[in-house]
């Protein structure tokens, strides 16, 4: 998926990541090492009533000039728009765990609300330069953004929809709809852009207290958008994790979230209806190869039996017994469910982690009550998703803080903190981040092992990973994390975008020297495990506009437009040819270092930090360059977190007995790791599900047909 504005904001706030399509710039919420989601034609808005009731209200001149950006009842930027004699100037900023964007737009409105010039400058959350334009004159749309230019000609009426706007274009293209008959729009550079109202909501209390419209905008994202609107005038944009809003309205806030939390569930409801498959008898899966993690080789051809959540049994390639549902597995593959080890669980990466064939994900941070909830979902049957292994985020109060699980201000605090997570009883973990005082560190840690918590995370700013080793950690977050002490100065903070752009001085760092032999010793010696992400360091460092970025490579095609071009973006700011060479050779440093680790002995975790699915295929793609084959790291990927996470005897492999989690892939993944991205089915605690229809739910592209399924005639 391409890194959209939603997913960009929001996780990218953090080093985490996720990969999504065109919309406007918005705050991440998730973590950590660097940090998306998609955007199609075919996404589909909550349904909602006649809309003719909604459009009467405040005119644009009542319209406010300043809008408040909120992460989790925290303010972290604002929204500022002045009008024009011919359309609006607007200001957007905003910072959230040390980062975030900040751009300047001109809009130039004409026939109908309909942009015919829009410049915006400054800079992506990563410090990507911005300078996009756009020109619409007698019939022909001229825009350049990071893809280089382009131009089309333009008879009828569209919308531009930027590659790096603001939240504020939501309102310029909202205003332009409501002149159409159908709200509808073609979107420029392609596909199309529709709103359905809601409903009435009230916000406000006293003197303040008005009515607004909720709005559903598609075509942006992989799922919709919701905005609200008075009339013609904007209020605010909604999500579950984050929230703009009128000035003046911040007391709102958490109710509001709530609000696009219900929008969204009921959409999903809605998919896992249509997707979700629970035959209500014995299935099997016939004529297959089963993937064995503990020789690491497919065995011969078999059946597998599922009885409920179950696997019943394995059986000859063409054993049958009466009343089952027979799925054909035309001489392919049943390998069992991934776990992505680093993850930041929303509902959209629920649904596409199981397409994906990752039936666990283990939980980084996030907002506690928000994956709460999605959990319970998950657990009840009522959505689908993986299982979700939890961590217990603890971060130090400070102007960078990423506001996110638990801040806390002083050591009792932070101690505090680990036995509210124990107390819970639903987490496995704490998970410590970089605004944390590393001299509270050893208590958090005692705290931990009192409890039977692990204890992982970043480097604490002004430490360093053997201090952080030494104090107790189990498990290392992040390979730059690791790597940074190696070549920074104790001064400098890693709490802003440095502890991203100091990779670039990686590449004459000799990897046989003393302090990064020191530090591989003391992981080895103290059993320290490390959580690389890989496929977020690539995509950091060897992103560049113009240029597809390589971890896309082998999906990118089948999603929509809009993430084909935000997946030609670069993430850094690549100013000079010396700039080019020292982040690719800091990626080639960051390939050899988690080599040396793995020749070493320690243990690697594979985790994306970019929302799983498609990029966690491309996270166990990338450690073949370490040296692993490709049966390795299915059964590493597979059994060897299941074991991880202590759960090895119930999943991790298909065996008679063991909970039903596993997929279909039509190859052979052991003689070629592509094949694993290429998924038929997917049973997840027995229940089926098929990527050709989930995917178009999405605006993605099926990637292969569903088997051929036999229901029993009685």
């Amino acid at each position: 998926m391409a890194q959209s504005y939603w997913g960009r904001l929001i996780l990218a706030a953090g080093m985490g990541v996720v990969m999504t399509a065109c919309a406007p710039h918005t705050p991440d919420t998730t973590d950590d090492s660097i940090n998306p989601d998609t955007a199609g034609p075919t996404d589909t808005a909550v349904a909602g009533p006649d809309v003719s009731a909604f459009l009467q209200g405040r005119s644009l001149d009542e319209e406010a000039s300043r809008f408040t950006v909120m992460v989790g009842g925290t303010e972290i930027g604002a929204l500022e728009v002045e009008r024009s004699e011919t359309g609006y100037v607007v200001d957007f900023e905003f910072r959230n765990n040390g980062r975030g964007p900040t751009l300047d737009e001109t809009i130039e409105l004409g026939e109908a609300g309909r942009p015919v010039a829009w410049r915006i400058t400054g800079n992506t959350t990563f410090g990507n330069p911005v300078d996009e334009r756009f020109e619409y004159i007698d019939d022909e749309a001229r825009w350049t953004d990071t893809t280089g230019s382009h131009e089309a000609a333009i008879t009828d009426p569209a919308f531009y929809v930027p590659q790096e706007g603001s939240p504020y274009m939501m309102a310029v293209l909202a205003r332009a709809l409501m002149q159409t008959d159908d709200l509808m729009l073609p979107a420029i550079p392609n596909g199309e852009v529709r709103i359905e109202a809601l409903e009435r909501v009230s916000v406000g209390e006293g003197e303040t207290a008005r009515e607004v419209t909720a709005w559903a905008l598609s075509g942006l994202s992989l799922n919709p958008s919701y905005f609200l609107m008075d009339g013609q005038a904007f209020f605010g944009v909604i999500s579950p994790g984050f929230a703009i809003l009128e000035a003046g309205y911040e007391a709102d806030d958490e109710r509001l979230r709530g609000l696009a939390a219900d929008y969204a569930a009921n959409r999903y409801n809605e998919i896992f209806g249509r997707v979700s498959h629970d035959y209500g008898r014995p299935v099997r899966i016939s004529n297959v190869h089963v993937f064995d993690p503990s020789i690491e080789a497919r065995t011969d051809r078999v059946s597998v039996r599922v009885e409920g959540n179950r696997i019943a049994a394995i059986e000859a390639a063409d054993a049958r017994r009466s009343g089952e549902v027979v799925i054909d597995g035309a001489g392919g593959t049943l390998v069992p469910g991934l776990y992505d080890m680093h993850g930041h669980m929303g509902e959209q990466a629920a649904f596409l982690n199981i397409a994906a064939g990752i039936t666990g994900v283990r939980d980084m941070g996030n907002n506690n009550e928000v994956l709460g909830a999605l959990v319970a979902r998950i657990e009840a049957g009522e959505m689908a998703g993986p299982r979700v292994y939890r961590s217990g985020f603890i971060e130090g109060r400070s102007p960078y803080s990423s506001n996110n699980g638990i801040l806390v201000e002083t050591e009792e605090e932070a101690v505090a903190a680990v036995h509210t997570y124990a107390d819970a009883g639903e987490f496995h973990q704490i998970k410590i981040y970089n605004s944390m005082n590393g001299e509270w560190v050893p208590a958090m840690v005692d705290a931990a092992r009192e409890r039977g918590l692990r204890v992982t995370g970043h480097v604490p700013a002004f430490s360093n990973a053997n201090q952080m080793i030494a104090a107790g950690y189990d498990e290392m977050t992040h390979i730059n994390q690791v790597m940074l002490g190696w070549v920074l100065e104790p001064e400098e903070d890693t709490r802003t975008l440095l502890r991203l752009t100091a990779l670039r001085r990686l590449p004459p760092l000799d990897l046989d020297s003393a302090p990064v032999q020191d530090t591989l010793s003391a992981m080895v010696e103290r059993g320290v495990a490390i959580d690389p992400t890989l496929a977020i360091h690539e995509a950091l460092l060897l992103s560049r506009n113009g240029q597809l970025a390589p971890g896309a490579a082998d999906f990118i095609e089948h999603m929509p437009v809009s993430s084909q071009r935000q997946a030609m973006s670069a993430w850094a700011n690549i100013e000079t040819p010396e700039d080019d060479a020292n982040y690719r050779g800091a990626f080639d440093q960051v390939v050899e270092t988690v080599q040396r680790m793995h020749e070493a002995g320690i243990f690697i975790v594979p985790g994306t930090d970019l929302g799983g699915s498609f990029y966690h295929h491309r996270e166990l793609e990338l450690y073949q360059q370490i040296g692993m084959s490709p049966s390795e790291i299915l059964a590493w990927g597979s059994q060897g977190m299941a074991d991880y996470l202590g759960v090895g005897d119930e999943l991790g492999s298909i065996e008679a007995g063991k909970l039903a989690d596993f997929f279909l892939v039509p190859g052979d993944p052991t003689a070629d790791f592509k094949d694993v991205k290429t998924i038929a089915m997917v049973m997840a605690d027995g229940r089926v599900y098929y990527p050709a229809e989930i995917y178009p739910e999405f605006g993605i592209r099926p990637f292969t047909d569903a088997p051929a399924v036999s229901l029993p005639q009685n």
